[in-house]
């Protein structure tokens, strides 16, 4: 006892929906409309399937922009997390009770406390100083040249070293500094 499937017109015929006449006019249409199709060459356009491919297209569009934001939003904690890294494990150790070095950041003076030696070093560019997380520590120059690399905002004070020490057309350069002038 297998039922057959009624189509939905036979559907509508069986519960009286519709009548035969309506049926017959319904069913013709539809083959005029075929047949004019076929005679002129002519595609039936499907709107709503076009609609669907182009808000298929602007979805795969939208989350390629959002896989790129995503991508290089993780490279910046990469290259922050990096840097971190670098300052927590080269960071030199600093003397409270040492000489200030005042340096520029972001034009406020800022000091820290360090050793004689170590503030000679900061000048002469064998140290340099790096801020992470509203912290300053001192770091060397190889150190603060591999921070330069992944975020130069990174370092504060970074005096290289240049090949040409003393400017031979400088007419000051035999006279060294005062102690006093050097803050």
């Amino acid at each position: 006892m297998s039922k057959q499937k009624l189509s939905l017109q036979d559907q509508l015929l069986k519960s009286g929906l519709i009548s035969n006449a309506k049926a017959k006019t319904i069913k013709t249409d539809k083959h005029k409309q075929v047949r004019q199709q076929q005679k002129n060459n002519i595609v039936a356009v499907d709107e709503t399937k076009i609609l669907a491919e182009q808000a298929q297209a602007e979805k795969i569009a939208r989350d390629k922009e959002l896989n790129q934001l995503r991508k290089q939003q993780d490279e910046q904690k990469q290259l922050a997390a990096q840097v971190k890294q670098l300052i927590e494990l080269n960071r030199q150790p600093k003397d409270e009770n040492g000489m200030a070095y005042n340096f520029n950041d972001l034009n406020k003076i800022k000091t820290i406390y360090v050793s004689t030696g170590m503030r000679d070093q900061l000048i002469q560019g064998r140290l340099a100083i790096v801020k992470f997380a509203q912290q300053y520590e001192v770091v060397s120059a190889d150190i603060a040249k591999k921070i330069l690399m992944r975020d130069d905002a990174s370092v504060i004070v970074f005096n290289e070293q240049s090949n040409n020490a003393v400017n031979s057309e400088d007419p000051y350069s035999a006279y060294e500094v005062p102690d006093d002038l050097i803050w």
